[in-house]
């Protein structure tokens, strides 16, 4: 009698249809049934190397430990797995954040999430989102970003053979008709709001804002090292934010790299706000001074009264206030930067160099954003046609 295959070998044969070779296919014993006959995982693959690769990463996740030989593992507890285990080390805390929202909210405990990897399909997922929308009346957007991240995820798990698909890619996914609209500041609004800030706390951050259209993370990051005064001259170097330490759970304010390398950019500021700069800079030399070595120097151009960085939330809760007594319907803290890029606009700045000035890696973005300002340019090119063709 032939000598049973032992568990955790492998076999790589070619993959035939109607004679001819569409692939590769390796198989691994992973146990036995009650009448003897192995039982055994499968993979596929487009390549010899592709399914080699699945089969010796399978083989060494059981040795591991981090998934059953019998395959027990569940969709929630490969995305536990996944997230933790593979990246955790690439994500930057915010977007971390975000998975592990995706995971708790969405996946963690779902009727989704205790689907067997093994068994799920298109039908799991596509059932889950339609659920989603129609009863417990989710936004499109919402299950777009369940999707998103947990396309990433199945896409780690067909790579290392526990699917045989990434079924996210598969799905269908809903349509959403309402249409975006970005909310500026006019010019009249604008100028309300500078008269109005003037003697405030966040004075000299609102007018940055409103005159370089950076982000908040990229406003609270920046330092008086990166301000040339000489030339007029910012550069976007890092940016801070307040997010939860995903080993300690505790929130925590961290310096990290822009958003992208086209957000790392060098901007001109206005005359009028880079005189008010050299100000602000001495009134925090005089505040610093005062204080004397109680004062947190980490050099940073908005702080507190002792040196402190800026508490996130706040410039958003001033902002709405301020508005409010203003009479102009409050708008959130990113607004202000769709507003410097508004401006922009209207002053025919060109849309490759708007993009530049924005950070935005592509300009198909910064069009998306700002077709609202190219209704007029439209109108102004029609005119200009009328005084063309006349017949």
């Amino acid at each position: 009698m032939a000598n049973k295959r032992a568990n955790g070998e492998g076999s790589i044969v070619k993959r035939m249809r109607n004679g001819k070779q569409v692939g590769w296919r390796a198989s691994i014993t992973i146990g036995y049934n009650d009448n003897g006959k192995p039982i055994r995982k499968e993979f596929e693959g487009k390549t010899q190397s592709d399914v080699k690769n699945k089969l010796e990463q399978y083989k060494k996740e059981m040795l591991l430990g981090t998934i059953s030989s019998d395959d027990k593992i569940t969709v929630s507890e490969w995305f536990y797995t996944w997230l933790y285990d593979h990246r955790i080390q690439d994500l930057k805390p915010k977007s971390f954040e975000k998975y592990e929202g995706i995971y708790r909210n969405y996946i963690k405990d779902s009727e989704l999430g205790k689907v067997k990897l093994k068994d799920l399909r298109v039908t799991h997922i596509q059932r889950y989102y339609n659920k989603l929308q129609k009863v417990d009346n989710k936004p499109p957007s919402t299950i777009k970003g369940i999707n998103t991240r947990l396309k990433p995820c199945l896409g780690e798990a067909e790579k290392q053979g526990y699917i045989q698909k990434n079924y996210c890619k598969m799905v269908t996914l809903p349509k959403d008709n309402n249409t975006k609209t970005i909310k500026v500041l006019s010019k009249e609004e604008q100028q309300k709001f500078i008269e109005a800030i003037k003697g405030h706390k966040l004075e000299m951050l609102f007018l940055v804002a409103l005159g370089t259209g950076l982000r908040l993370g990229e406003l609270l990051g920046l330092k008086w090292s990166d301000i040339d005064f000489n030339t007029g001259m910012l550069t976007v170097n890092r940016t801070l934010s307040r997010s939860k330490n995903p080993v300690t759970g505790v929130y925590e304010i961290l310096e990290q790299t822009p958003k992208t390398k086209n957000s790392n950019r060098t901007i001109p500021i206005p005359n009028d706000i880079l005189n008010k700069l050299k100000e602000h800079k001495k009134n925090q030399n005089k505040q610093r001074l005062f204080i004397g070595e109680a004062y947190i120097n980490n050099n940073y151009v908005f702080t507190d009264d002792i040196g402190n960085s800026i508490d996130d939330k706040r410039p958003g809760r001033n902002l709405t206030s301020i508005l409010k007594k203003l009479n102009i319907e409050p708008i959130k803290f990113h607004a202000l930067r769709h507003t410097y890029a508004t401006r922009l606009f209207e002053a025919n700045i060109p849309p490759k160099t708007v993009q530049i000035l924005m950070g935005h890696y592509d300009i198909s973005i910064t069009m998306d954003i700002y077709t609202h300002v190219m209704d007029d340019t439209k109108l102004e090119a029609v005119e200009k046609l009328n005084s063309i063709f006349i017949i």
